[in-house]
């Protein structure tokens, strides 16, 4: 192929957006804390380890999953935060709406990242396709004072890549009859889907660029990758194989919840207290996506990260937290393991099915099972009226006698509460600490 010749013989025969928070939680910390501007900050306090940098802090050479105390000497001065996810998830959902004012076509892929699909809206917003991206990029800049880096271009992996070369606040345009030229200067790690491995197996064969890759036969790559190889080698070429989801239908396979401790802790009945309060938290999104579990999984963390596991089938599904917990309590009494030290606990609910489609069985006590489906029915709505976790499993009180360090520090927004607000329930707006 001459690497000359274009791919595709056109600018836009489809549009697509990518659009990626620039350090995400550290912006939204700088955009609701201005006095941190400019500054190096980083956030995950609670955990030990940075979550996120801000763009002055990797100037730095501080990069996420640095441990704190790494990260203070190589600089003294730096800004350490608890991360505050409530104020990402605010900051997300309105950066999405933002989005979804020039298209509805829109997927969340992350908290800080969405594709939208933008085919067709030129003579809606009556302008070019890239000046509706630039559009897009400083509207949230403008009511948000966050920055976004943007992509656009044939497809999701185009636009994917795109939007990663001019970090941050850049805006990347990858015309069709341009794609030739952008893939020469893709290495091949920088493609989206490209594991270590696969860039590993496609070096061996003297592939070093994007470009390479796609100058290759489809069917040469469909019998080195398979199916997800061939769908990449599609997306390059700016063939939209994936098209935006707004609606993504979740998968119906798993679904955990895992908390790290603020301290370590050897108190047993505090660590299982904190293993309980993931087990209710995790049942009260299996009840929303109206789903039922017929096998779970705890896991518990030592300080030193090692990790043990252990699962179990249940006797029939259920979405009730009563009704699991011996189960959960028998399993953490074979994990525990006195006078060591843990740092987090976890649980993952397996062999999900629909809780519409429930089958009789013929010898199952249905009156004990239908009065634990209405005490989870009640615990829902009493916690939807007055906040999570207002009616819990009496084990969870232990949570409050947990040790305490410097790490436990909650996020500000918590310790700044507006009036009428309570630790469970507040207001879902953003609150900027700005002194006047």
């Amino acid at each position: 192929m001459n690497p000359d010749q274009p791919i595709v013989n056109a600018s836009f025969p489809q549009a697509i957006l990518h659009v990626d928070g620039d350090a995400f939680f550290t912006s939204v910390e700088q955009a609701t804390h201005p006095h941190l501007k400019g500054r190096p900050v980083v956030s995950g306090k609670e955990r030990g380890i940075i979550a996120c940098a801000s763009y002055e802090a990797k100037a730095l050479g501080i990069k996420r999953g640095v441990g704190l105390w790494e990260a203070r000497r190589i600089c003294p001065d730096l800004v350490v935060l608890p991360s505050d996810y409530e104020s990402y998830s605010i900051y997300s959902k309105r950066v999405f709406e933002i989005m979804r004012r020039f298209t509805p076509a829109v997927e969340e892929y992350s908290i800080d990242e969405g594709f939208a699909d933008l085919t067709g809206l030129r003579r809606l917003h009556r302008m070019s396709y890239p000046d509706i991206a630039k559009k897009i990029q400083e509207t949230i800049h403008k009511e948000l004072d966050l920055t976004v880096s943007v992509g656009l271009s044939l497809s999701k992996g185009l636009c994917k890549i795109a939007s990663d070369y001019r970090k941050p606040n850049g805006v990347t345009v990858v015309r069709g009859r341009h794609i030739h030229l952008f893939l020469q200067r893709i290495k091949l790690e920088e493609v989206w889907g490209f594991g270590p491995n696969t860039v590993q197996l496609l070096g061996k064969h003297g592939l070093r660029t994007a470009y390479d890759f796609v100058q290759r036969p489809e069917k040469w790559a469909q019998k080195l990758l398979g199916k997800p190889g061939l769908e990449i080698w599609h997306e390059l070429r700016g063939v939209n194989l994936l098209p935006v989801t707004p609606n993504p239908k979740p998968a119906n396979v798993s679904l955990g919840k895992g908390k790290t401790f603020s301290a370590p802790s050897a108190d047993k009945d505090f660590v299982y207290a904190k293993l309980v309060r993931n087990v209710e938290s995790a049942f009260i999104r299996l009840r929303r996506h109206k789903q039922r579990t017929q096998e779970v999984h705890v896991s518990l963390r030592l300080k030193n990260y090692q990790q043990f596991g252990l699962g179990a089938r249940l006797n029939r599904a259920t979405d009730s937290t009563p009704e699991v917990l011996p189960m959960i309590r028998a399993l953490f009494e074979q994990l525990y393991r006195p006078g060591l030290e843990y740092r987090a606990t976890q649980i993952l609910l397996t062999r999900l099915e629909s809780a519409t489609d429930s089958q009789l069985d013929l010898f199952e006590d249905r009156l004990k099972i239908e009065k634990l489906e209405r005490l989870s029915k009640t615990i829902d709505e009493i916690n939807a009226r007055f906040g999570k976790h207002k009616v819990h499993a009496g084990t969870a009180l232990k949570i409050r006698a947990g040790a305490k360090n410097d790490r436990s520090e909650p996020p500000w927004r918590k310790l700044n509460l507006l009036p009428g607000e309570t630790d469970r329930q507040r207001l879902y707006l953003p609150r900027l600490n700005i002194k006047i």
